[in-house]
């Protein structure tokens, strides 16, 4: 049975109660008032071994809190509340995982349809778990947990603030992944193959992602800011992480660099068909189509027109070796100096 004690040097009431797994917790009620705070701590009992549905719950927590507080508990529709989300997360998250964020929701609000404009609390496990499972029949694997993970966030954001009682995402489980779902990375004959086709900017790509083990966005928005030729060295901010990373620049690879036409203007692209695409679109969606064109004509996948096969769509993963992407096969080892020369089989440690 649920009870309050004060504890020293504390002005509020404590609850004590037992959760639905017979553990013993201790929650500030954040009133002063024994009788207030008793009845907050009865309702943290109810809510703690689940006796309540979550409106139920919502309800009460709402009336308690108009009376301790004299103010209304925080409310939100569920677009509402996704919209504000959004323009908190624009200048917090890249412009890529931005574009994911809106593409996830926008997932979300069309599957719940006019229940998107009911309260954040009507949405429950089930349709949640329903919302996923309708992903993961279109999508791959990745594309719906990749999804289920920005829901997440929302509703662990919503439960923090106080808009709902508990977060109905927080057991909802992510999908398993098919072995088959594994990427697999370049041998050296297929980057020769690959190479052979692509014209002099994707060559020179494709040698930057081979040489730095960077992604496609990071190589595509590279400027000769980033290249520090006295100190060999080439210095960027991941896109997708905003993290600082310095690479050394390998013997290969300063001689692509020592190739390229040098511009001294500032910001100046070192790719710039790939820069201007990437800018303009804020997402590196397009080069990828290029880059699969690349495998295609190299032999390494079929041919499919991009409108119909889709980005993490199930098309995608019947395509012969469709699993090999920009991801390049030794980039790791060579940024971390674990290049084997002997691997090229002519010593060089070139393609």
């Amino acid at each position: 049975m649920a009870s309050v004690i004060r504890k020293p040097r504390s002005k509020f009431w404590f609850a004590c109660f037992r959760d639905a797994n017979g553990k013993q917790r201790r929650k500030s009620t954040k009133a002063t008032d024994r009788k207030k705070a008793m009845k907050i701590a009865e309702q943290f009992e109810q809510v703690g071994q689940r006796r309540l549905p979550a409106k139920t719950v919502r309800e009460t927590l709402a009336e308690l809190y108009r009376e301790i507080y004299n103010d209304n508990l925080p409310s939100s529709t569920v677009r509402r509340f996704i919209e504000n989300w959004l323009n908190t997360k624009q200048p917090e998250v890249s412009p890529a995982t931005f574009a994911f964020y809106k593409k996830s929701t926008a997932k979300l609000l069309e599957f719940l349809g006019p229940s998107a404009d009911l309260d954040l609390a009507s949405v429950t496990r089930t349709t949640l778990v329903e919302f996923r499972n309708l992903v993961a029949q279109k999508a791959s694997p990745t594309t719906t947990n990749h999804d289920l993970k920005a829901i997440k966030a929302i509703f662990r954001e919503a439960k923090r603030d106080g808009y709902i009682a508990e977060d109905p995402s927080e057991f909802v489980d992510t999908v398993r992944k098919s072995s088959q779902d594994s990427r697999r990375p370049f041998t050296v004959p297929e980057i020769r193959s690959v190479l052979a086709v692509a014209d002099p900017e994707w060559r020179s790509m494709i040698l930057f992602g081979l040489y730095t083990g960077q992604r496609l966005a990071d190589i595509a928005s590279l400027t000769w800011d980033n290249i520090d030729f006295g100190r060999n060295e080439i210095r960027l901010r991941s896109r997708k992480t905003a993290k600082r990373i310095l690479i050394p620049i390998a013997k290969p690879l300063r001689e692509q660099i020592n190739a390229l036409p040098v511009s001294d203007e500032l910001g100046s692209p070192v790719h710039p068909k790939a820069f201007a695409t990437i800018n303009r679109q804020g997402r590196s969606g397009n080069l990828s189509n290029q880059f699969a064109d690349l495998l295609a004509q190299a032999g390494l996948r079929e041919k499919t027109p991009h409108r119909e096969q889709g980005k993490g769509t199930r098309k995608q993963k019947d395509i012969k070796r469709s699993q090999l992407s920009f991801a390049p096969t030794y980039g790791g080892e060579l940024a971390q100096g674990r290049w084997n020369p002997g691997r090229c089989g002519d010593g060089t440690g070139r393609p």
